[in-house]
């Protein structure tokens, strides 16, 4: 569940100290944000959902029911987010009239020095835009983020019978893209 040192950290900052509510912004931000990168596939906006998230988390701690991680909590928050930044986005696309403009607009940031993985990361980065949010979220969550089907399942509220299916799905994808560039 929730681990002694953030336990703390809520409290603390429950009780008046800003700063702790800092130490927990500067503990998850990074998460938060990779998190966020690997829904909405763009720095800016995944910039723009990681402060949303830290804006959330600083009004609603105090509804925080230990019942959890914290972790799980904010991924729970960040995966929302994301969500609905991306339906916000589709809506904001179907209603403009200057979104074509935008279309190949590259935000992607360089992380990596080595060509080949970089432009392995750019493939799968091009796959996970064709493939729907649920299996793209269940793929990040157990490919990037490391996380058990159960955390995943706490995190959106999910079965994990529906999770393995969108993962297979997501593999399968994935899969199939590779097998055709080969």
């Amino acid at each position: 569940m929730v681990n002694t040192e953030d336990r703390k950290l809520v409290k603390d900052f429950l009780n008046g100290n800003d700063f702790a509510f800092q130490k927990i912004a500067d503990k998850y931000s990074k998460k938060i944000y990779w998190h966020a990168r690997g829904m909405v596939n763009n720095h800016f906006d995944a910039d723009e959902v990681t402060q949303e998230v830290l804006l959330v988390l600083y009004k609603k701690l105090n509804n925080f029911k230990f019942e959890s991680s914290l972790y799980t909590w904010i991924y729970k928050i960040t995966s929302t987010r994301s969500l609905n930044y991306i339906r916000k986005s589709k809506l904001k696309k179907l209603f403009s009239i200057s979104g074509e403009e935008f279309k190949d607009l590259k935000t992607d940031v360089n992380l990596f020095d080595d060509f080949e993985r970089k432009e392995k990361i750019k493939q799968v980065d091009e796959v996970l835009k064709k493939i729907p949010v649920k299996q793209r979220e269940v793929f990040i969550m157990k490919n990037f983020e490391g996380l058990s089907y159960k955390e995943i399942s706490e995190i959106t509220g999910k079965s994990v019978g529906g999770l393995k299916a969108n993962y297979f799905h997501a593999l399968k994808k994935m899969m199939e893209y590779f097998d055709e560039k080969e």
